[in-house]
Protein backbone atom coordinates (compact mmCIF):
# COMPACT_ATOMS: atom_id res chain seq x y z
CA UNK A 1 0.00 0.00 0.00
CA UNK A 2 1.19 2.84 -0.93
CA UNK A 3 0.11 6.70 1.03
CA UNK A 4 -1.13 9.57 -1.59
CA UNK A 5 1.89 12.68 -1.31
CA UNK A 6 -1.31 14.68 -0.23
CA UNK A 7 -2.17 12.84 2.98
CA UNK A 8 1.60 12.43 3.94
CA UNK A 9 1.87 16.11 3.51
CA UNK A 10 -1.26 16.95 5.72
CA UNK A 11 0.22 14.82 8.37
CA UNK A 12 4.06 16.17 8.38
CA UNK A 13 2.50 19.89 8.75
CA UNK A 14 3.97 21.75 11.18
CA UNK A 15 6.93 19.11 12.04
CA UNK A 16 10.56 20.44 10.85
CA UNK A 17 13.32 18.34 12.45
CA UNK A 18 13.68 14.97 13.12
CA UNK A 19 12.63 15.26 17.12
CA UNK A 20 9.24 15.94 15.78
CA UNK A 21 9.34 13.31 14.00
CA UNK A 22 10.97 10.28 16.02
CA UNK A 23 11.15 12.23 19.64
CA UNK A 24 8.75 11.27 22.62
CA UNK A 25 6.01 13.15 21.19
CA UNK A 26 6.47 12.51 17.45
CA UNK A 27 4.47 11.83 15.02
CA UNK A 28 5.68 8.42 14.52
CA UNK A 29 4.86 7.45 18.34
CA UNK A 30 1.32 9.33 18.04
CA UNK A 31 0.36 6.95 14.51
CA UNK A 32 1.53 3.99 16.34
CA UNK A 33 -0.87 4.45 18.95
CA UNK A 34 -3.99 5.88 16.66
CA UNK A 35 -3.40 2.59 14.51
CA UNK A 36 -3.19 0.25 17.83
CA UNK A 37 -6.04 1.63 19.02
CA UNK A 38 -8.36 1.86 15.96
CA UNK A 39 -7.33 -2.05 15.42
CA UNK A 40 -8.33 -2.46 19.23
CA UNK A 41 -12.06 -0.74 18.37
CA UNK A 42 -12.36 -2.68 15.95
CA UNK A 43 -11.78 -6.18 17.88
CA UNK A 44 -14.29 -4.65 20.26
CA UNK A 45 -16.52 -3.76 17.45
CA UNK A 46 -16.70 -7.67 16.29
CA UNK A 47 -16.51 -9.32 19.64
CA UNK A 48 -19.97 -7.29 20.24
CA UNK A 49 -21.35 -8.06 16.97
CA UNK A 50 -20.93 -11.91 17.29
CA UNK A 51 -22.47 -11.78 21.17
CA UNK A 52 -25.24 -10.25 19.28
CA UNK A 53 -25.52 -12.37 16.36
CA UNK A 54 -25.82 -15.30 19.00
CA UNK A 55 -28.61 -13.84 20.39
CA UNK A 56 -30.43 -12.89 17.59
CA UNK A 57 -30.17 -17.08 16.85
CA UNK A 58 -31.98 -17.75 19.55
CA UNK A 59 -29.02 -18.32 22.82
CA UNK A 60 -29.61 -16.57 25.63
CA UNK A 61 -29.88 -12.68 25.86
CA UNK A 62 -26.79 -11.04 26.16
CA UNK A 63 -26.14 -7.37 27.51
CA UNK A 64 -23.16 -7.10 27.35
CA UNK A 65 -21.66 -3.59 25.62
CA UNK A 66 -18.69 -1.35 26.07
CA UNK A 67 -17.36 0.02 29.17
CA UNK A 68 -15.09 2.26 29.14
CA UNK A 69 -10.98 2.23 28.36
CA UNK A 70 -8.03 1.08 30.89
CA UNK A 71 -4.65 2.43 29.60
CA UNK A 72 -1.57 0.71 28.81
CA UNK A 73 1.90 1.48 27.86
CA UNK A 74 3.12 -0.39 25.22
CA UNK A 75 7.26 -0.73 24.27
CA UNK A 76 8.69 -0.87 21.05
CA UNK A 77 10.95 0.21 18.04
CA UNK A 78 9.22 3.60 18.49
CA UNK A 79 9.47 3.91 22.19
CA UNK A 80 7.29 3.52 25.22
CA UNK A 81 3.40 5.28 23.75
CA UNK A 82 0.49 4.85 25.72
CA UNK A 83 -2.85 3.62 24.08
CA UNK A 84 -6.54 3.51 25.55
CA UNK A 85 -7.68 -0.49 25.28
CA UNK A 86 -11.60 -0.79 25.00
CA UNK A 87 -13.44 -2.85 27.33
CA UNK A 88 -16.81 -4.55 28.22
CA UNK A 89 -19.02 -5.02 30.88
CA UNK A 90 -19.05 -8.94 31.10
CA UNK A 91 -15.36 -8.63 30.66
CA UNK A 92 -15.19 -11.09 27.88
CA UNK A 93 -13.19 -9.32 25.52
CA UNK A 94 -9.78 -10.65 24.44
CA UNK A 95 -7.81 -7.99 22.34
CA UNK A 96 -5.50 -9.53 19.55
CA UNK A 97 -2.93 -7.18 18.62
CA UNK A 98 -2.15 -6.51 21.71
CA UNK A 99 -3.27 -9.21 24.27
CA UNK A 100 -3.86 -9.16 27.69
CA UNK A 101 -0.77 -8.81 29.66
CA UNK A 102 1.83 -7.88 26.32
CA UNK A 103 3.50 -5.09 26.83
CA UNK A 104 6.20 -5.58 24.14
CA UNK A 105 5.55 -4.88 21.21
CA UNK A 106 6.33 -5.28 16.86
CA UNK A 107 9.77 -7.48 17.95
CA UNK A 108 10.56 -6.05 20.71
CA UNK A 109 11.75 -9.20 22.72
CA UNK A 110 13.82 -10.08 19.44
CA UNK A 111 15.52 -6.78 20.39
CA UNK A 112 16.16 -7.95 23.65
CA UNK A 113 17.68 -11.52 22.45
CA UNK A 114 19.41 -9.67 19.57
CA UNK A 115 21.44 -7.80 22.35
CA UNK A 116 21.71 -10.92 24.54
CA UNK A 117 23.23 -13.16 21.97
CA UNK A 118 26.11 -10.61 21.23
CA UNK A 119 27.10 -11.52 24.73
CA UNK A 120 25.54 -8.27 26.28
CA UNK A 121 24.78 -8.14 29.76
CA UNK A 122 21.98 -7.27 31.62
CA UNK A 123 22.99 -3.57 32.44
CA UNK A 124 24.37 -3.06 29.61
CA UNK A 125 21.10 -4.20 27.68
CA UNK A 126 18.61 -2.02 29.49
CA UNK A 127 21.36 1.20 28.56
CA UNK A 128 21.12 0.20 24.77
CA UNK A 129 17.08 0.41 24.91
CA UNK A 130 17.45 3.53 26.72
CA UNK A 131 19.44 4.82 24.06
CA UNK A 132 18.03 3.56 21.19
CA UNK A 133 14.10 3.83 21.82
CA UNK A 134 14.08 6.00 24.80
CA UNK A 135 12.19 2.82 26.65
CA UNK A 136 13.79 2.09 30.60
CA UNK A 137 13.24 -1.80 30.60
CA UNK A 138 13.39 -3.56 33.95
CA UNK A 139 16.03 -6.20 34.70
CA UNK A 140 13.36 -8.61 35.39
CA UNK A 141 11.57 -8.66 32.21
CA UNK A 142 15.10 -9.18 30.61
CA UNK A 143 15.62 -12.30 32.53
CA UNK A 144 12.06 -13.35 31.45
CA UNK A 145 12.41 -12.84 27.71
CA UNK A 146 15.85 -14.78 27.77
CA UNK A 147 14.56 -17.33 30.41
CA UNK A 148 12.10 -18.31 27.94
CA UNK A 149 15.21 -19.45 25.24
CA UNK A 150 16.08 -21.69 27.71
CA UNK A 151 13.27 -24.27 26.71
CA UNK A 152 13.80 -23.62 23.08
CA UNK A 153 17.46 -24.29 23.46
CA UNK A 154 16.50 -27.43 24.64
CA UNK A 155 13.84 -28.73 21.64
CA UNK A 156 17.03 -27.81 19.59
CA UNK A 157 19.95 -29.88 21.80
CA UNK A 158 17.31 -32.97 21.80
CA UNK A 159 16.38 -32.94 18.26
CA UNK A 160 16.73 -35.94 15.53
CA UNK A 161 19.89 -35.51 13.75
CA UNK A 162 20.96 -37.30 10.18
CA UNK A 163 22.14 -40.79 10.21
CA UNK A 164 25.30 -40.14 8.54
CA UNK A 165 28.05 -37.07 9.58
CA UNK A 166 31.11 -37.30 6.85
CA UNK A 167 33.31 -35.26 9.43
CA UNK A 168 32.19 -33.51 12.57
CA UNK A 169 34.66 -31.29 14.54
CA UNK A 170 34.69 -31.63 18.44
CA UNK A 171 35.83 -28.51 20.15
CA UNK A 172 35.91 -26.25 23.14
CA UNK A 173 35.68 -23.01 24.43
CA UNK A 174 36.50 -21.64 27.97
CA UNK A 175 34.29 -19.35 29.91
CA UNK A 176 34.08 -18.38 33.30
CA UNK A 177 31.15 -19.07 35.41
CA UNK A 178 30.02 -18.04 39.22
CA UNK A 179 29.87 -21.42 41.27
CA UNK A 180 29.35 -21.81 45.12
CA UNK A 181 30.75 -18.18 45.65
CA UNK A 182 33.22 -18.37 43.37
CA UNK A 183 34.77 -18.13 39.97
CA UNK A 184 36.05 -20.78 38.12
CA UNK A 185 36.81 -21.87 34.73
CA UNK A 186 33.87 -24.20 32.65
CA UNK A 187 34.41 -25.40 29.11
CA UNK A 188 31.27 -25.36 26.52
CA UNK A 189 31.91 -28.24 24.15
CA UNK A 190 31.01 -27.96 20.79
CA UNK A 191 29.84 -30.40 18.09
CA UNK A 192 29.97 -29.06 14.41
CA UNK A 193 29.16 -31.47 11.96
CA UNK A 194 29.63 -31.38 8.27
CA UNK A 195 26.57 -33.24 6.59
CA UNK A 196 26.41 -35.02 3.30
CA UNK A 197 25.34 -32.06 1.34
CA UNK A 198 28.32 -30.27 2.58
CA UNK A 199 27.01 -27.95 5.13
CA UNK A 200 27.73 -27.09 8.69
CA UNK A 201 25.54 -27.99 11.42
CA UNK A 202 26.15 -27.77 15.05
CA UNK A 203 24.74 -31.01 16.42
CA UNK A 204 24.77 -29.90 20.08
CA UNK A 205 26.62 -28.08 22.89
CA UNK A 206 27.73 -29.25 26.16
CA UNK A 207 29.19 -27.93 29.52
CA UNK A 208 32.23 -29.43 32.12
CA UNK A 209 34.32 -28.37 34.24
CA UNK A 210 36.79 -31.33 33.73
CA UNK A 211 36.97 -33.83 30.63
CA UNK A 212 37.53 -37.14 31.08
CA UNK A 213 36.48 -40.76 28.95
CA UNK A 214 33.28 -40.72 30.60
CA UNK A 215 32.04 -37.35 29.60
CA UNK A 216 32.83 -38.20 26.41
CA UNK A 217 30.89 -41.29 26.48
CA UNK A 218 27.63 -39.53 27.81
CA UNK A 219 28.25 -36.86 24.45
CA UNK A 220 28.27 -39.55 22.38
CA UNK A 221 25.69 -41.91 23.19
CA UNK A 222 23.69 -38.72 23.01
CA UNK A 223 24.21 -37.74 19.72
CA UNK A 224 23.66 -41.79 18.90
CA UNK A 225 20.26 -41.93 20.50
CA UNK A 226 19.46 -38.75 18.52
CA UNK A 227 19.91 -40.76 15.18
CA UNK A 228 23.81 -40.40 14.76
CA UNK A 229 24.85 -43.60 13.26
CA UNK A 230 28.01 -42.75 11.67
CA UNK A 231 30.93 -40.70 11.76
CA UNK A 232 33.72 -41.15 9.05
CA UNK A 233 36.59 -38.91 10.50
CA UNK A 234 35.95 -37.10 13.64
CA UNK A 235 38.42 -34.10 14.24
CA UNK A 236 39.31 -32.89 17.67
CA UNK A 237 41.96 -30.82 19.45
CA UNK A 238 43.47 -33.25 21.97
CA UNK A 239 40.20 -33.67 23.72
CA UNK A 240 40.81 -35.68 27.24
CA UNK A 241 39.35 -39.07 27.12
CA UNK A 242 37.81 -38.06 23.65
CA UNK A 243 39.96 -41.22 21.36
CA UNK A 244 38.45 -43.93 23.63
CA UNK A 245 35.31 -42.72 24.14
CA UNK A 246 34.30 -42.93 20.38
CA UNK A 247 36.36 -46.10 19.44
CA UNK A 248 33.26 -47.65 22.36
CA UNK A 249 30.30 -45.50 20.61
CA UNK A 250 31.54 -45.24 16.90
CA UNK A 251 34.24 -47.73 16.41
CA UNK A 252 34.75 -47.52 13.00
CA UNK A 253 35.36 -43.99 13.00
CA UNK A 254 38.67 -42.16 12.01
CA UNK A 255 39.53 -40.24 15.06
CA UNK A 256 41.87 -37.04 13.47
CA UNK A 257 43.77 -34.37 15.19
CA UNK A 258 42.57 -31.31 13.95
CA UNK A 259 45.24 -29.79 11.99
CA UNK A 260 43.83 -26.11 12.49
CA UNK A 261 44.03 -26.51 16.13
CA UNK A 262 47.72 -27.98 15.79
CA UNK A 263 48.72 -24.69 13.48
CA UNK A 264 46.71 -22.02 15.88
CA UNK A 265 48.62 -23.65 18.81
CA UNK A 266 51.80 -23.60 17.21
CA UNK A 267 51.44 -20.30 16.40
CA UNK A 268 50.78 -19.03 19.69
CA UNK A 269 54.46 -19.22 20.48
CA UNK A 270 55.71 -17.42 17.74
CA UNK A 271 56.76 -13.64 17.72
CA UNK A 272 54.48 -11.33 15.60
CA UNK A 273 57.84 -10.85 13.05
CA UNK A 274 57.92 -14.38 12.76
CA UNK A 275 54.76 -15.96 12.43
CA UNK A 276 54.31 -15.24 8.41
CA UNK A 277 57.38 -17.73 7.98
CA UNK A 278 56.61 -19.94 10.93
CA UNK A 279 52.94 -20.42 9.08
CA UNK A 280 54.63 -20.93 5.46
CA UNK A 281 56.30 -23.62 6.81
CA UNK A 282 53.85 -25.46 8.66
CA UNK A 283 52.18 -25.52 5.97
CA UNK A 284 54.36 -27.36 4.14
CA UNK A 285 54.24 -30.33 6.60
CA UNK A 286 50.43 -30.60 6.57
CA UNK A 287 50.38 -30.01 2.80
CA UNK A 288 52.87 -33.18 2.17
CA UNK A 289 51.55 -35.76 -0.66
CA UNK A 290 52.90 -38.21 1.43
CA UNK A 291 53.79 -39.35 5.41
CA UNK A 292 56.86 -39.38 4.64
CA UNK A 293 57.37 -36.03 2.52
CA UNK A 294 55.57 -34.66 5.85
CA UNK A 295 58.45 -36.04 8.28
CA UNK A 296 60.99 -34.32 6.19
CA UNK A 297 59.43 -31.03 6.57
CA UNK A 298 58.79 -31.50 10.35
CA UNK A 299 63.21 -32.35 10.52
CA UNK A 300 63.50 -29.38 8.49
CA UNK A 301 61.38 -27.23 10.55
CA UNK A 302 62.77 -28.53 13.37
CA UNK A 303 66.30 -27.72 12.28
CA UNK A 304 65.18 -23.69 10.83
CA UNK A 305 63.10 -23.09 14.48
CA UNK A 306 64.07 -24.88 17.40
CA UNK A 307 66.37 -22.47 18.83
CA UNK A 308 63.96 -19.93 18.95
CA UNK A 309 60.53 -22.55 19.61
CA UNK A 310 61.60 -25.70 20.39
CA UNK A 311 58.04 -26.12 21.60
CA UNK A 312 56.56 -26.32 18.18
CA UNK A 313 58.01 -29.07 16.80
CA UNK A 314 58.07 -31.33 20.36
CA UNK A 315 54.40 -31.00 20.11
CA UNK A 316 53.94 -31.74 16.49
CA UNK A 317 56.65 -35.04 17.82
CA UNK A 318 54.20 -36.13 20.35
CA UNK A 319 50.89 -36.05 18.62
CA UNK A 320 52.52 -37.41 14.94
CA UNK A 321 49.97 -40.79 15.73
CA UNK A 322 46.93 -38.42 15.76
CA UNK A 323 48.29 -36.35 12.76
CA UNK A 324 49.18 -39.39 10.13
CA UNK A 325 45.95 -40.62 9.76
CA UNK A 326 45.78 -37.49 7.64
CA UNK A 327 48.03 -38.43 5.16
CA UNK A 328 45.85 -41.69 3.94
CA UNK A 329 43.59 -39.36 2.52
CA UNK A 330 43.63 -37.93 -1.09
CA UNK A 331 43.64 -34.69 -1.80
CA UNK A 332 40.08 -33.50 -1.59
CA UNK A 333 39.44 -35.14 1.49
CA UNK A 334 42.12 -33.77 3.19
CA UNK A 335 41.03 -29.84 2.19
CA UNK A 336 37.39 -30.59 3.81
CA UNK A 337 39.12 -31.75 6.79
CA UNK A 338 41.80 -29.09 6.95
CA UNK A 339 39.53 -26.26 5.75
CA UNK A 340 39.55 -23.19 8.48
CA UNK A 341 36.33 -21.66 7.26
CA UNK A 342 34.71 -24.48 8.81
CA UNK A 343 35.17 -23.99 12.24
CA UNK A 344 37.80 -20.94 12.75
CA UNK A 345 34.83 -18.69 11.53
CA UNK A 346 32.72 -20.00 14.35
CA UNK A 347 34.62 -19.79 17.00
CA UNK A 348 36.00 -16.30 16.34
CA UNK A 349 32.66 -15.59 16.45
CA UNK A 350 31.69 -17.31 19.50
CA UNK A 351 35.08 -15.55 21.10
CA UNK A 352 33.71 -12.12 20.48
CA UNK A 353 30.83 -12.53 22.11
CA UNK A 354 31.84 -14.49 25.27
CA UNK A 355 34.78 -11.66 26.06
CA UNK A 356 32.14 -9.30 26.78
CA UNK A 357 30.80 -11.41 29.75
CA UNK A 358 33.53 -11.24 32.52
CA UNK A 359 31.61 -13.84 34.43
CA UNK A 360 28.10 -15.53 34.09
CA UNK A 361 26.00 -16.24 36.84
CA UNK A 362 24.78 -20.00 36.03
CA UNK A 363 26.01 -22.40 33.39
CA UNK A 364 22.65 -22.52 31.77
CA UNK A 365 23.04 -18.11 31.14
CA UNK A 366 26.45 -19.55 29.37
CA UNK A 367 24.54 -22.28 27.19
CA UNK A 368 21.90 -19.28 26.23
CA UNK A 369 24.40 -16.82 24.98
CA UNK A 370 26.10 -19.58 23.02
CA UNK A 371 22.87 -21.23 21.81
CA UNK A 372 21.61 -17.57 20.74
CA UNK A 373 25.05 -16.56 18.98
CA UNK A 374 24.95 -20.02 17.01
CA UNK A 375 21.68 -19.33 15.69
CA UNK A 376 22.75 -15.84 13.95
CA UNK A 377 25.64 -17.50 12.76
CA UNK A 378 24.57 -20.57 10.99
CA UNK A 379 21.76 -18.24 9.39
CA UNK A 380 25.04 -17.61 6.93
CA UNK A 381 25.17 -21.41 6.63
CA UNK A 382 23.54 -22.29 2.97
CA UNK A 383 26.32 -23.21 0.98
CA UNK A 384 28.56 -26.41 1.15
CA UNK A 385 32.13 -26.07 2.63
CA UNK A 386 34.89 -24.94 -0.18
CA UNK A 387 35.45 -28.24 -2.67
CA UNK A 388 32.67 -30.21 -1.29
CA UNK A 389 31.87 -31.69 -4.33
CA UNK A 390 35.00 -34.01 -5.13
CA UNK A 391 35.78 -34.54 -1.36
CA UNK A 392 31.99 -36.07 -1.53
CA UNK A 393 32.70 -38.51 -4.25
CA UNK A 394 36.22 -39.83 -2.93
CA UNK A 395 34.37 -40.32 0.69
CA UNK A 396 31.97 -42.11 -1.77
CA UNK A 397 34.96 -44.68 -2.57
CA UNK A 398 36.69 -44.51 1.01
CA UNK A 399 33.76 -45.42 2.56
CA UNK A 400 31.90 -47.57 0.28
CA UNK A 401 30.10 -49.97 2.38
CA UNK A 402 29.02 -47.56 4.79
CA UNK A 403 28.19 -44.65 2.73
CA UNK A 404 24.32 -44.12 2.36
CA UNK A 405 22.78 -44.86 -0.91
Amino acid sequence: MTFRPELLDELLKGYENPEDLLGDGGILKQLTAALVERCLNAEMKTHLEAQQAETASGDKPTRNRRNGHSKKTIKGEFGAAQINVPRDRNSEFEPIIVKKGQSRFDGFDDKILSLYARGMSTRDIQAQLQDLYGVEVSAGLISNVTDAVEAERKLWQNRALDPVYPIVYFDALVVKVRQDGRVINKAIHLALGVNLSGTKELLGIWMSQNESAKFWLAVLTELQNRGLKDIFIACCDGLTGFPDAIEAVFPKTQVQLCIVHMVRNSLGYVSYKDRKAVAADLRLIYTASTESEAEQHLVAFAEKWDKQYPTISKSWLNHWQRIIPFFAFPAEIRKAIYTTNAIESMNMTLRKVLKNRRAFPTDESALKVVYLAIQNISKKWTMPIRDWRPALNQFAIAYEDRFPL
